[in-house]
């Protein structure tokens, strides 16, 4: 008996309940700008023997949601140490006000946007923003630089996931009418506050 029609045939990916791509292979956005980066680190990828290309080329890929942005602060707290290297985010750095000393600014960043208040407080710092056609140029394998991306779970949405809210050891935020701060009498008393009776 022939072993191929012995055994089952194994269809891998193919198969019923397997079907799913895992990450997607090119961007659902009609932006020509990110198709044509997606354009060039395809061919970065293809031809040098760099991951940096290939992880950049997966992240232009994404979602916005799985694009966090990453605000300067955050940038100054990670390049320090690090001068003459530049840092990449595949996503939007965005200003932060708690920020006090721009001097820790001065660095080189590349980004897919950078919000004008960002912007104009790393180039009033001696720094630099390129974009990544710039970066392909200067470093095509990557080397000296810094490859950063926000926190995932930092969005809003997040605090309502995971066991329904009010079941033992739950942590999850509820959906409620008067939530956000909108209302300061709907849902947020009794149940909701340790002075009132109880806390879910």
């Amino acid at each position: 008996l022939d072993e191929s029609t012995a055994m089952g045939f194994d269809k891998g990916t193919t198969s019923v309940g397997k079907a799913k791509t895992v990450f997607r292979k090119a961007p659902k956005s009609e932006n020509v700008y990110l198709k044509l980066l997606v354009k060039l680190y395809r061919f970065l990828a293809r031809r040098t023997e760099a991951k940096f290309n290939k992880v950049v080329l997966k992240r232009l890929f994404m979602s916005r949601s799985n694009r966090p942005p990453v605000s300067i602060a955050k940038l100054a707290k990670e390049m320090k140490g690090k001068e003459g290297k530049t840092c990449v985010v595949v996503g939007t750095i965005t200003n932060d006000v708690r920020l006090l000393d721009d001097s820790t600014l001065k660095f080189t960043v590349c980004c897919l946007r950078c919000v004008d208040g960002a912007r104009a407080r790393i180039v009033a710092a001696g720094g630099e923003v390129i974009t990544f056609d710039q970066l392909a140029l200067r470093a095509p394998t990557g080397s000296n630089c810094v490859l950063l991306r926000g926190v995932l779970k930092s969005r809003e949405v997040y605090k309502h996931f995971g066991k329904a809210p009010g079941v033992p050891n739950s942590s999850s935020k509820p959906y409620t009418r008067g939530g956000n701060g909108k209302n300061r009498k709907i849902e947020s008393a009794r149940g909701r506050r340790k002075t009132c009776g109880y806390k879910v």
